[in-house]
């Protein structure tokens, strides 16, 4: 069965599309901790991130650090913080989220966003890859 992102990337269920290339997909979390909150998935359904060969890690990585650069060019922000946990989905992905506090990093803090805020936020960072 499909995890949800697998569905995301199948375009089954919307997102607000950050960078896309023929291996990995990034969207804007949309229970972000923070605004530009992003998640970076390879397109392939795998569960654990050291489950990935290493070249697949390694790319996963090269764009997760792409997006990265463009978030950090789009939002306001001292740092983008990385995290993987993977218990909530169970399909790899990579959290980028902009830091100016570290109760940002906690997974317990959220933002509101309007879809308006998602859609123009998301045109935002890919206009900065």
């Amino acid at each position: 069965m499909s995890t949800l992102f697998t569905k995301i990337v199948n375009g089954e269920i919307p997102s607000y599309t950050v960078a896309e290339d023929e291996n990995y997909y990034a969207f804007l979390d949309i229970s972000p901790n923070a605004k530009g909150h992003t998640l970076c998935i390879p397109k392939k359904e795998e569960d654990k991130i050291f489950d990935l060969d290493e070249d697949e890690y390694l790319e996963l990585m090269r764009f997760s650090r792409k997006v990265a650069k463009a978030i950090e060019k789009t939002v306001s922000c001292k740092r983008v913080g990385i995290a993987v946990v993977g218990l909530e989905v169970p399909h790899v992905h990579v959290h980028l989220i902009p830091l100016n506090e570290m109760k940002e990093m906690t997974f317990q803090h959220k933002v509101s966003m309007s879809e308006s805020e998602f859609k123009a936020l998301a045109k935002e960072i890919q206009s900065n890859l």
